[in-house]
């Protein structure tokens, strides 16, 4: 197999010209892609990424994905800027135009590809994990698509790249009955109860759980815990925000990333052949997702943008960057003593975000082998 091509454009800026910006070598690059090979005149496009939460702001800038609109226009393409429920529909589009996700910014239409309540899915064949997923329904049905991916760290999948973007984000949280197996919380407890529990003792009533929730599926009652299972679809947020550890949720990290792999190839399975381009975004590394309700200092320097119609090469050069990066002080890095020369993403989150990267090669998802093209 001929190694996959992914363009890079490095982070830093060495004229005072904007030909030379970061915002202007991303603008030619993007036209050096030939978008024309991904997209047809007058064809719809989603343009995804992730509107991030209230406090989450180091998001995707609204700048960068304007550029891609306005390149996606220039081929005649009718582009629109989407993501799937994470929140209460309303409250989340409410969080993107905080963000600056919004037409008058973006140049594009702004909506929920599952609907403001999270309803609008198409059931897809999976794999032998969770036999078949929600795909959002709006892009089941897009014939072209552009994968825009802050590229940062995660809880549960060690990297939040673009496999992470489209396997989780590609999907509803659950059906309309609260199927929450088949939408993204199935990820996350393949074969099990998937029961957040509580340990009282150790509980500290502190209320960290109910505020982070985005879904009102845990509260205290006379000070008990309630666990709403209808509501909930296992993201994890209470469990990992839980100060004293007095909540668990059943997680096993060999399926989570052979579950993201098999979910992003239920995807790839709605659309053609050279519909969907990938854009990687190594900016504002911080060590947690964009979901969280904060966003903490980067816990390495900015590095660039990466562009590839390859899913598994993207995310593995970007990967690749980051192993080769030093810690930033005063970092979350710094808290750990990471030192210069060590993989910072597994050292933060004591995940591997290579096996989900591997995951995607060995289903024939991309190519590991990649050409780095330096812009």
């Amino acid at each position: 197999m001929e190694p996959s091509t992914v363009t890079f454009i490095s982070a830093r800026a060495t004229k005072w010209s904007y030909k030379e910006s970061l915002a202007g070598r991303f603008e030619s690059a993007l036209r050096e892609t030939k978008l024309s090979k991904y997209i047809k005149p007058k064809e719809a496009v989603a343009v995804k990424t992730h509107f991030g939460s209230e406090g989450a702001h180091r998001v995707v800038r609204p700048l960068f994905i304007r550029k891609v609109v306005q390149s996606i226009r220039d081929k005649k393409g009718k582009p629109f800027v989407t993501d799937t429920f994470r929140m209460k529909g309303l409250e989340y589009l409410q969080v993107a135009n905080e963000n600056g996700i919004n037409e008058h910014a973006c140049g594009a239409p702004v909506l929920l590809a599952d609907g403001i309540f999270g309803n609008d899915n198409v059931s897809v064949p999976s794999g032998k994990l969770q036999g078949e997923v929600l795909v959002a329904s709006a892009i089941h049905d897009v014939p072209a698509m552009a994968v825009l991916t802050h590229f940062k760290g995660h809880v549960n999948a060690g990297i939040g790249g673009a496999i992470k973007n489209l396997a989780m984000g590609g999907l509803a949280g659950s059906s309309r009955n609260h199927d929450w197996k088949h939408g993204r919380g199935g990820m996350h407890s393949h074969h099990m109860e998937g029961v957040v529990t509580w340990d009282q003792e150790k509980c500290s009533l502190c209320d960290q759980c109910v505020e982070v929730c985005p879904l009102e599926a845990c509260s205290f009652e006379n000070e008990l815990f309630y666990f709403h299972q209808k509501k909930c679809w296992r993201c994890g947020r209470c469990v990992r925000v839980c100060p004293e550890g007095a909540l668990d949720l059943p997680f096993d990290e060999e399926l989570f990333h052979q579950g993201l792999a098999e979910a992003s190839r239920a995807v790839l399975s709605t659309f053609k052949k050279n519909k969907i381009l990938y854009v990687n975004f190594l900016l504002e590394i911080q060590p947690e997702c964009d979901c969280m309700p904060a966003a903490d200092v980067p816990v390495i320097q900015d590095l660039g943008i990466l562009i590839s119609d390859d899913l598994v090469a993207v995310d593995q050069a970007s990967l690749d960057l980051l192993r080769k990066s030093p810690p930033l002080p005063d970092s979350a890095a710094e808290d750990k003593e990471i030192k210069k020369g060590e993989d910072v993403m597994l050292r933060l989150n004591e995940i591997d975000g290579q096996k989900h990267i591997d995951a995607a090669f060995e289903l024939g998802l991309g190519n590991k082998e990649y050409a780095l093209i330096n812009k």
